[in-house]
């Protein structure tokens, strides 16, 4: 499997585990000291500034996302990769919210997350 499959193999992983909320198989696919943006997390946490920074971060937002947001689902739209990133875009459904389409680009080195940032919204 060359860099480009592996990056889509991931990206379908981070899907699966997104989807039945297991945030050990999520952190699993970050590098220790990954970074991740986000506008909603700037939104409930305003001195983020929309980042955080390293696994206990991840952890504790997406268990807080999942604990709030019992139905949140993501549905793979578009996939996009290179041998560096990923450009996805997904669907969000959760219940009494509108269905969204959300872009997020994961940068991937040596196999890992470094980076994910949410585009728009």
């Amino acid at each position: 499997m060359n860099l480009v499959e592996s990056n889509e193999q991931l990206t379908k992983q981070w899907i699966a585990a997104f989807n039945v909320h297991d945030v050990t198989a999520l952190l699993a696919l970050y590098h220790e000291q990954a970074a991740h943006f986000s506008p909603r997390l700037k939104l409930r946490n305003p001195s983020t500034n929309g980042w955080i920074k390293g696994k206990e971060a991840l952890h504790h937002w997406w268990a807080d996302s999942f604990q709030r947001l019992p139905s949140l689902q993501y549905e793979l739209v578009n996939c996009i990769a290179n041998e560096q990133q990923v450009f996805m875009e997904y669907q969000r459904t959760v219940d009494a919210e509108a269905t969204t389409i959300i872009a997020e680009v994961l940068e991937i080195k040596e196999g890992k997350i470094i980076c994910s940032r949410i585009v728009g919204n």
